[in-house]
């Protein structure tokens, strides 16, 4: 305001008015303006009371104002009768004399300014002066212009946070600052209690808080604990299966080598009783004199049909027992389905169980293992016998679906599979037949047609029966 204005404008009571009143909107609680020159005389004054030529040449304040340039008084009550504070500044003039400008700032402001700071706080906020007499008003320890009851801390020029006993014996926190250029200090009282109250909360608002990390630390260590223990079982859960797949594959190995050398074994006495037998049919058959020669000739003939009938057995067999080793070669689906129905064949017949075999014309060979696809439908067609009842059906049905892959159905009028159970019907050791079954033949089927480049699904309704289908590729990629 003093670099805005000239002494000369400053001497223009309207001029000083005007500035009085933009100070009230601006600030507010201005009481009075006026100008003094280096005399000590009031030259120009706007406000209530009539100091215009007022001489304060020997007041205390202007002889400060004088040295130091600025001057804040301490609140005083004066002939004015309210608590108000003077603020005085120096303004050079050109030829090294100057002029002051006095204000009368009415403490209602100061004071709702330091309650706002306190409204915020739990504490007691106030000013004090150098010699303790209060400056705002105090919640605990007294009104404006009383003397503190307890000794002012020499603080000087620092701030610092002291713990003391106050007029009634209690120990409380005492914060002072200093305000600078100014004879005021800040004080900020707290009951221990209090601190104690809020530390107490905010050490159990931690407490709370690391219990509930500790708590969510725990679960996530959990949670990734029994997925690993599962995922770690799981594998233990597979390796044992594949360890029993393997045993599994060895004792069918075994058996497949020991049922060649049965097979072998038997073979040869029957190609002995084949040809005595044979021996015999000539001799009777060119002897006159023999009586009953046709009932001898009958009997002959029907050792040599036994004898056939054995050595079609262990040729097949030897069948699939020679192709454990995999051996790519040209087959007919349907004749290899026939080789494998005349297995089963006795089984079927016995329980009157009909088994229908279609083809389509264009049905082309495909390119397999013969030993291996022998084994595929050998499962199938007998889980199917097993699954339908005395009088059943089943159906087989082979067609081309392109010129790359065939599809071969079987179906059967069985008691079905329940849906819960036919996504694990291809898992190692999982039955459906209780003790009877080992619950290994449909998972090495489903391995088998997956080595050999095809898949197989199944459709299933509980009460009215199962089809497996086994898509191949005509030639094995």
């Amino acid at each position: 305001m003093l670099e805005d204005n000239t002494s000369e404008e400053l001497s223009d009571p309207v001029r000083l008015a005007r500035i009085l009143h933009n100070l009230k909107i601006a600030v507010g609680d201005i009481v009075d303006l006026g100008v003094i020159t280096s005399d000590g005389v009031q030259r120009n004054y706007v406000g209530p009371y009539d100091l215009l030529g007022a001489n304060y040449k020997d007041e205390q304040w202007f002889h400060k104002v004088t040295l130091r340039g600025l001057y804040i008084s301490e609140v005083f009550m004066g002939f004015r009768e309210f608590p108000h504070i003077v603020i005085a500044a120096r303004h050079e003039k050109e030829g090294g004399d100057f002029y002051v400008l006095r204000m009368t700032l009415d403490t209602k402001k100061f004071n709702g300014l330091i309650e706002g700071l306190r409204n915020h706080s739990s504490s007691d906020i106030f000013l004090v002066n150098n010699r303790g007499v209060i400056q705002t008003p105090s919640l605990f320890y007294g009104s404006v212009l009383e003397q503190l009851p307890f000794p002012l801390p020499q603080a000087g020029n620092r701030s610092d946070i002291i713990e003391i006993e106050d007029e009634k014996k209690r120990r409380v926190i005492l914060g002072y600052a200093p305000i600078k250029e100014t004879p005021f200090t800040l004080l900020v009282i707290k009951p221990p209690m209090e601190l104690m109250e809020k530390q107490q909360s905010f050490l159990g608002e931690l407490a709370g808080f690391l219990a509930i990390s500790v708590i969510i630390i725990l679960a996530v260590i959990f949670r990734v604990s029994s997925i690993m223990v599962g995922r770690i079982e799981e594998a233990d859960h597979k390796r044992v299966m594949i360890l029993h797949r393997i045993e599994h594959t060895s004792k069918l190995a075994s058996i497949g080598r020991l049922s060649a050398g049965v097979a072998h074994e038997i073979n040869n006495p029957l190609a002995i009783i084949n040809e005595k037998a044979g021996l015999l049919k000539d001799i009777f058959s060119n002897a006159d004199n023999i009586q009953q020669k046709e009932n001898f000739i009958k009997i002959v003939d029907s050792i040599l049909k036994s004898v056939e009938r054995c050595s079609s057995v262990t040729y097949r067999l030897l069948g699939f027992a020679r192709h454990i080793d995999v051996l790519m070669e040209s087959i007919d689906p349907v004749t290899l389905i026939r080789e494998v129905l005349e297995f089963l064949g006795r089984e079927a017949e016995f329980r009157n169980i009909e088994i229908m075999l279609r083809s389509c014309d264009d049905l082309p060979s495909i390119t397999s293992d013969r030993g291996q696809l022998q084994q595929v439908f050998l499962n199938i067609i007998n889980n199917a016998i097993a699954a339908v009842a005395k009088d059943g059906h089943i159906d087989i049905d082979c067609k081309k679906i392109d010129s790359n892959q065939i599809a071969i159905s079987i179906e059967d009028d069985g008691v079905g599979i329940p849906p819960e159970q036919q996504e694990k019907i291809f898992e190692p050791f999982f039955t459906t037949k209780g003790r009877e079954g080992t619950g290994l033949g449909l998972s090495i089927t489903y391995g088998i047609v997956k080595k050999l480049g095809g898949k197989i699904e199944v459709e299933s309704e509980v009460k009215k029966g199962t089809k497996f289908i086994v898509t191949l590729p005509i030639i094995k990629p």
